[in-house]
This record gives C-alpha cells, structure tokens and sequence, in this order.
C-alpha cells in the first residue's frame, strides 16, 4: 500500500493496511542496518528540524540517527535558547520553520494537542 499522509501525529489514527505498510518498510529498513554501510538515500537533500521542549536523550537521539542514515540533514534546536523562551508560541516557531523550508519537523511537547 503506497503511503499518502503528510502528517503522523498518533498511531491510533493508522488503518490495518498502513500499519501493514509500516511494518513492511521496517523490515526493509532492518535489512539495511545490516548492511556494511546502513544508509540509503531515501531522504537526500531533505531538510529535518526537531524540536524537543522535553528533554529526552534517547527519543532524540533515535529521531536523529533514523533521519542521518536516510541521509538527511538533521538540525536539532534547543529550545531553552530560542524563541519560545521569549513568548514565542509553538505555532509560530513551527510557521517560522516551515517557512525557511524544513522538508519535516518533529516535535515532541507535553501539551495535549500540540502536535
């Protein structure tokens, strides 16, 4: 089943067949990391930008390492030094990256419904 969503924000949103389709590319992407060198190419020239208003070293590190070995570029921001610390709400940091052309971001913030 081909993938068409732009946006993941729960699990519990997936049908039967997306979580198929999950669970398929995983295990192609498993095969990768046995490979020599575990990269592909999938996100070349792809910009991901996280944004972590919780600390969480491993969650962090996982998103990070997931997007470098799909070959993106990766920016991690902290967010104890950027806008947010000034009032700057969440939608607008999100607006302000999307609109300097992040390919993907991914949050993780402990407000309900802030995805």
């Amino acid at each position: 089943m081909p993938w068409f969503r732009k946006d993941l924000i729960s699990t519990e949103e997936l049908s039967p067949e997306e979580i198929q389709t999950v669970f398929k590319t995983t295990a192609a992407f498993k095969k990768i990391l046995n490979r020599k060198t575990a990269k592909t190419p999938s996100l070349r020239g792809k910009t991901v930008v996280n944004l972590f208003f919780e600390n969480s070293t491993r969650t962090r590190v996982a998103f990070e390492m997931a997007a470098t070995k799909l070959s993106a570029d990766v920016m991690s921001l902290d967010m104890k030094t950027s806008s947010t610390s000034k009032g700057e709400t969440l939608r607008d940091t999100v607006e302000n990256i999307h609109a300097l052309a992040a390919d993907m971001i991914v949050i993780r913030h402990s407000a309900p419904g802030s995805a």
